[in-house]
């Protein structure tokens, strides 16, 4: 299985980073429940496990919000090798933006 591993460092103090991101991302599962599979997330401090079980293209991963980076990991299916690119690139943007 091919793994997106990416850090994205920010300036702001780590409480208001995970607010940020926990809220983003409620309001993302609330946006495109229809999109997202059997998903789950757990919350166990500053560190975030997921996962999508949606047939052959499932997804699990971990976000950890440091005190000067967020650093994501993500085991991709095989079937989507061909955008982990695009997908490395839209998570970077999306953190980026929400960070600054």
């Amino acid at each position: 299985m091919p793994n997106i591993n990416l850090s994205v460092p920010y300036q702001l103090p780590q409480d208001e980073a995970l607010a940020r991101i926990k809220a983003y991302v409620a309001r993302a599962k609330a946006q495109h429940s229809d999109k997202i599979g059997n998903s789950q997330e757990e919350w166990n401090g500053n560190v975030a496990t997921f996962s999508s079980a949606d047939g052959p293209l499932s997804v699990s991963g971990s976000l950890t919000v440091n005190p000067s980076d967020v650093v994501v990991q993500i085991t991709l299916p095989v079937a989507i090798v061909f955008f982990k690119g695009k997908i490395e690139s839209a998570i970077r943007e999306q953190l980026s933006r929400l960070l600054s």
